[in-house]
């Protein structure tokens, strides 16, 4: 798989200061497959530093063309070792070696998406004149510029490691930020290869963009968060982590964008194609459900229950699993032996809170090695259960009932989360009706997938804050700043 080992900081590829390392682990298969630096509170003082000084003392943050350029050699550089990243994320995420290709977002489609950023860079609007004001007997001309908000922290989950990545990083790298990227300990070659990539690809100045890994995520990251010299942090993962984050910047009064969890609800409508949008319930066990937009919530007509009951084991048994190296299948391993503690507790939980299991709820028999736990599906669920409320981040569904279409806005939209949400009718503009009164970031209407590098990705609620990908996405490394001129 060739990866890349070492940190990434200030321009050279190192080892740790220390000299420490950690094994990184493959969930599937429970074997260690190579080690990674294990970085130190010197280690992200020194990538801190240099991001500071290479915002400060550079033009990275004005050269608006040559910060093209060098984003240009980045996807060609990523390009050249495609195949290498597919293999090592399939093997660290657990993900089959299918959806790190066009299935999915774990590689090739996110080096893809650099493009939409490449075609917006050149015609960005970075000042714009507001005309002439008159105040106080004077008269003002006004400017409303647009600029690099400065040092940004990015800090990562390892469900689609280089997806989550480069959404950040590639927007903040075209704002004319300089980063820190602090990488999910499970995932950490998705991040190191970056900055080899960076390196031997292309002219981004040293200290520009720097990479640091760590077994133990909480001291680097409290150090990265905390650190007045950093301007903005930018993080995906869980919400409680989330708040903690929050706080602790709060402390600098620095900017937050937050991508964190979801309990996303999917609406079966009463006059939908029952067979035909049931299938869309198969999403939990894409990539065993480790993604905070899936659609872990299933609502649908009281009075066809028996008829959802009978389909959905039919249905989750098409899903196959347990071949790392399959083109085919879209469920893999959790990422370690801890997540899968968790799935299964939470499984446990549901069926002691009243909830009817009626498929999984266990470690699959046949498989001796890997993180696994089978497709599950439960029943007779209400929303105000354990497993309804929590994101539970494994293949779990929840079905729950409802009367009519506004108990189902009202139980869709009663969740702590509001990341995303489906409908299904056989009216689109009934759908779309519904679509407007649900307090998600994003909705699929009838299978439409909003999936795409143009489309803002965010939440309401206690999903986050701001926008990731996208105009909005793009702007949230911006400042803005009007300067009046004497006219």
């Amino acid at each position: 798989m060739n990866p890349e080992s070492r940190l990434f900081i200030d321009g050279e590829l190192c080892e740790a200061a220390s000299g420490k390392t950690y094994v990184n682990l493959n969930p599937a298969t429970e074997e260690a497959m190579g080690e990674v630096a294990d970085a130190g509170s010197e280690d992200m003082d020194r990538a801190i530093a240099a991001a500071r000084r290479a915002f400060d003392e550079s033009d990275w943050s004005t050269n608006h063309a040559f910060r093209l350029q060098c984003l240009q050699q980045l996807k060609d550089g990523l390009r050249a070792v495609e195949e290498d990243f597919k293999q090592q994320i399939a093997a660290e995420t657990g993900a089959p070696l299918g959806i790190c290709g066009d299935m999915g977002p774990q590689c090739e489609l996110p080096i893809g998406f650099i493009d939409y950023t490449l075609e917006s860079l050149p015609k960005y609007e970075w000042s714009r004149d507001i005309g002439i004001s008159e105040l106080m007997g004077g008269k003002n001309r006004r400017l409303v510029e647009k600029e690099a908000i400065g040092v940004v922290a990015c800090i990562t989950p390892w469900n689609v490691p280089l997806q989550i990545n480069l959404a950040k990083c590639i927007p903040a790298l075209a704002a004319g930020c300089t980063v820190v990227l602090k990488a999910a300990p499970d995932t950490p070659w998705s991040s190191t290869m970056l900055g080899r990539v960076v390196k031997e690809h292309t002219d981004i100045p040293a200290g520009v963009f720097n990479v640091i890994t760590a077994a133990d995520p909480k001291e680097v990251g409290d150090q990265l968060v905390g650190d007045p010299r950093v301007d903005m942090v930018s993080f995906t993962g869980s919400t409680a982590v989330g708040k903690h984050i929050m706080a602790r910047a709060a402390l600098t009064v620095k900017k937050v964008f937050l991508e964190l969890g979801g309990k996303s609800a999917n609406i079966i409508l009463d006059d939908a194609d029952l067979g035909a949008s049931l299938l869309s319930s198969l999403a939990v066990c894409f990539h065993s459900g480790q993604g905070c937009a899936i659609h872990t919530r299933l609502l649908i007509p009281r009075e066809r229950q028996a008829e959802v009951e009978a389909l959905l084991p039919t249905y989750f048994g098409f899903i196959q699993y347990g071949d790392p190296s399959s083109d085919s299948q879209i469920m893999g391993s959790l990422v370690n032996a801890k997540q899968r503690e968790r799935v299964l507790g939470y499984i446990e939980k549901g069926k002691a809170e009243g909830a009817r299991l009626i498929l999984g709820g266990g470690v699959p028999e046949q498989l001796e090695k890997g993180y696994y736990v089978e497709p599950t599906v439960f029943m007779d669920v209400t929303n105000d259960m354990t497993i309804a409320r929590e994101e539970i981040f494994g293949p779990v569904l929840a079905v729950i009932a409802y009367d009519d279409e506004e108990d189902a806005i009202r139980i869709a939209n009663d969740s702590d989360y509001g990341l995303s949400a489906g409908v299904w009718s056989a009216d689109d503009e009934r759908a779309l009706a519904v679509a407007r009164r649900l307090r998600t970031g994003t909705v699929m209407v009838n299978g439409g997938n909003f999936y795409g590098a143009d489309a803002p990705f965010g939440g309401y609620k206690q999903s986050g804050l701001g926008r990731e990908m996208g105009r909005e996405g793009f702007e949230e490394y911006l400042e803005t700043k009007t300067i009046a001129i004497s006219a």
